[in-house]
């Protein structure tokens, strides 16, 4: 535990906290990245994107090593990955264009046939004699054994300026995201705003290969947008939060793989970031299953409620087990079955109210305002005084208000 807090407060070493820093900012580019391809419905295409880049980290290799450099060289890896990727893209964009193939039949083409060149090349260099120590096989899964300084500071540098530009294109994004014909009213090229959105997508992919590997990026992409989603209605709160959501999850993670060296850093951080979605998944105020039951059940009761008054203005029988239970603990009924003075007065409020419902839907025609009638809700929510005086006049002079 302690060696945790260490490494959570970066005092576990160098290393482990230029790891930790880095982590923390690839995860908020790639939670904040992914949220313009969740709310634009194409969260799949970080999957192309992701399988894209495995031939180029094996083609990059061999070149590299063809030139007599080291085939190891993080930044000429992610070079060759960058390109496979945008070349993966590239496709896709053409077949959803130019065939009648969905944009899901595409991505699904290019990402099984550059993934498997990706494979082929990465046994063709097993066989190679410098491709044997290579250590390719960590950028399926990711891996930070062995990571250099200069690796370090190349993913935490470019996972700031992902966010910096984040934060320069959020506005057209989110206007393309949610509806590409007004920003294209407006005078927007939404092709190129969408390509934007890829190319950051394809950043944080290219820069987290090394740290999350290639399989795990697209969680990290996908997962923190919907977990902030079960947080906000608003898009831009959604964008921060999912980038805080990311950041927390590579911070944590990195520290939980620093505390234990074994754990391997990609796998824990994606780990991390799926407990934030459970919880969000059940405990989200508005959105949460937790929220929908505890309102579905409020719902029940206020039904139950009101028939159970409806049945007592009408000294009625009520029979079932839940009405019962909610009038007598409200202190609407007595345990013989007949109202309280409070509930006589509730009863007849009630009556009233679904009497004047009545009116108001025999005088409007207006469709919309009658629809919002759900059989509870009081009729002095809906319409002004000067309506409500009008339905009570046509209401029978005993019942008066």
């Amino acid at each position: 535990m302690a060696t945790f807090l260490n490494a959570l407060f970066l005092q576990a070493g160098y290393n482990a906290a230029l790891v930790a820093l880095g982590a923390a900012l690839l995860g908020f580019a790639a939670g904040a990245g992914g949220s313009f391809l969740f709310l634009r419905k194409r969260a799949l295409v970080s999957d192309a994107v992701a399988h894209a880049t495995l031939p180029g980290v094996g083609l990059a290799f061999i070149v590299m090593v063809a030139l007599g450099g080291d085939g190891r060289s993080l930044p000429g890896l992610l070079l060759g990955s960058a390109i496979t990727a945008w070349l993966g893209l590239l496709g896709v964009e053409w077949m959803v264009r130019r065939t009648r193939l969905s944009e899901d039949a595409a991505i699904g083409a290019i990402l099984s046939v550059f993934f498997g060149i990706g494979i082929v090349l990465l046994t063709i260099i097993q066989s190679m004699s410098q491709g044997r120590q290579a250590g390719l096989e960590g950028f399926l899964l990711g891996s930070t054994a062995g990571m250099l300084f200069q690796d370090a500071v190349l993913i935490a540098g470019g996972g700031a300026a992902v966010v910096a530009i984040i934060w320069l294109l959020r506005r057209p994004m989110t206007m393309v995201a949610f509806d590409p014909g007004f920003a294209a009213a407006r005078g927007m090229n939404v092709r190129r705003v969408d390509l934007a959105m890829v190319g950051l997508v394809l950043a944080v992919t290219v820069i987290g290969l090394k740290l999350v590997g290639l399989i795990l990026i697209v969680a990290l992409l996908i997962i923190p947008p919907v977990t902030a989603r079960f947080w906000s209605e608003r898009a831009e709160t959604v964008v921060w939060a999912a980038g805080v959501i990311g950041a927390v999850s590579g911070w944590v993670g990195a520290a939980l793989s620093a505390s234990a060296p074994d754990l391997p850093t990609g796998p824990i951080i994606v780990l991390i970031s799926a407990g934030l979605f459970s919880l969000s998944l059940l405990f989200a105020p508005a959105r949460g299953v937790l929220a929908s039951i505890l309102a579905r059940r409020a719902f029940q009761a206020r039904v139950h409620r009101r028939q159970g008054l409806l049945a007592l203005s009408r000294s009625e029988p009520v029979h079932d087990p839940l009405t019962l239970r909610i009038l007598r603990r409200e202190g609407l009924m007595r345990a013989d079955g007949v109202a309280t003075d409070k509930g006589g007065i509730a009863s007849t409020r009630v009556a009233r109210d679904e009497r004047r419902w009545s009116i108001a839907r025999r005088l409007h025609h207006d469709t919309a305002l009658i629809g919002r009638y759900d059989g509870l809700t009081p009729i002095d929510e809906v319409f002004t005084r000067d309506e409500i005086a009008q339905f009570d006049a046509g209401l029978p002079a005993a019942e008066g208000v």
